[in-house]
C-alpha cells in the first residue's frame, strides 16, 4: 500500500504522516479547531438564541428593546463573511490568546463565526415548538429557568439536528483559517496542494474532510432520529 502512494500519490507521500503539517497534524487540527469552536460558539448561540425567544413577541420575558438589541447582533455578525472577520478581530484575538497566528487563534473568530449562526438556528427551532407546553408550564407557576428547560427539552432533537448542520459549517470555515497558519486540512489542500500544482495532494485532502463531514452527518442524524422516538 504504501508502495503505491510513494508511486501513485508522490505529493501525497512526501507531505508524511506524521510530523509538523502531516496528514495526521492536518487531521487533528481540523478536529481541535472544529470541536472547541463549536463548544464556545455553539454555547453563545444556544444562550443567544433562547433570549431571542424567550425575549421576542410571545415571549415569557418579552422586552422590545433587548430582542432588537440581541437581533440585531445576531444579523451583523452573521452577516459577515468568515475571513473579513479574521481580519476584523485581529486585535480581539491577540488580546485573548497572545497571537494572530496557528490553531489557538483561529479559534476566536471561527467562535464568533459560530454563534450567530447557530443562535438564529436555535431561534427558529425554539420559536417552533408547540405554545401549548410553554402555556400550560406558565400556568403550573413554572420559574423562568424551568420555561428554559421546557425549552430545551422540548427541542433537543432538532437542536442536535441544527448542531450537526453548524459542525459541517465549521469543517468548512477551519479550511479558510489556513489563513492565518492555523494548519489543518484546508491549509494542506491549499499551500500544499492548489498553490503548488499538486492534484493528488488536494484530492486526498477534500476527501478526507468529506470523510469527516459524513461522518458528523451520520452521527448527528443517528441521535436526532434516536432522540425524537424517545
Amino acid at each position: 500500500m504504501i508502495e503505491w502512494i510513494q508511486t501513485n500519490l508522490p505529493n501525497v507521500y512526501d507531505i508524511g504522516l506524521t510530523g509538523t503539517n502531516s496528514w495526521l497534524d492536518a487531521i487533528q487540527a481540523t478536529l481541535y479547531m472544529t470541536s472547541i469552536s463549536f463548544v464556545i460558539g455553539g454555547f453563545l448561540g444556544l444562550v443567544m438564541g433562547l433570549f431571542l425567544v424567550l425575549t421576542g413577541p410571545r415571549g415569557v420575558i418579552e422586552n422590545k428593546v433587548v430582542f432588537q438589541i440581541l437581533d440585531k447582533i445576531t444579523s451583523v455578525f452573521r452577516a459577515i463573511p468568515f475571513i473579513i472577520l479574521l481580519a476584523i478581530l485581529k486585535g480581539v484575538t491577540y488580546f485573548l490568546v497572545g497571537t494572530n497566528l496557528g490553531m489557538t487563534a483561529a479559534l476566536v473568530p471561527l467562535s464568533a463565526a459560530t454563534f450567530p449562526f447557530f443562535a438564529r438556528q436555535v431561534q427558529v427551532v425554539l420559536a417552533e415548538l408547540d405554545r401549548g407546553v410553554i402555556e400550560a408550564a406558565q400556568a403550573s407557576g413554572a420559574t423562568l429557568w424551568d420555561i428554559i428547560k421546557v425549552y430545551l427539552t422540548e427541542g433537543l432533537p432538532e437542536i442536535v439536528r441544527v448542531s450537526t448542520v453548524t459542525l459541517i459549517s465549521l469543517v468548512g470555515e477551519t479550511a479558510m483559517a489556513g489563513a492565518i497558519g492555523a494548519g489543518g486540512l484546508g491549509y494542506i489542500a491549499i499551500y500544499y496542494g492548489y498553490n503548488r500544482s499538486n492534484t493528488d495532494v488536494t484530492i486526498t485532502a477534500t476527501l478526507l474532510l468529506l470523510i469527516l463531514i459524513f461522518i458528523v452527518q451520520y452521527v448527528g442524524d443517528f441521535l436526532t432520529k434516536k432522540l425524537s422516538h424517545k
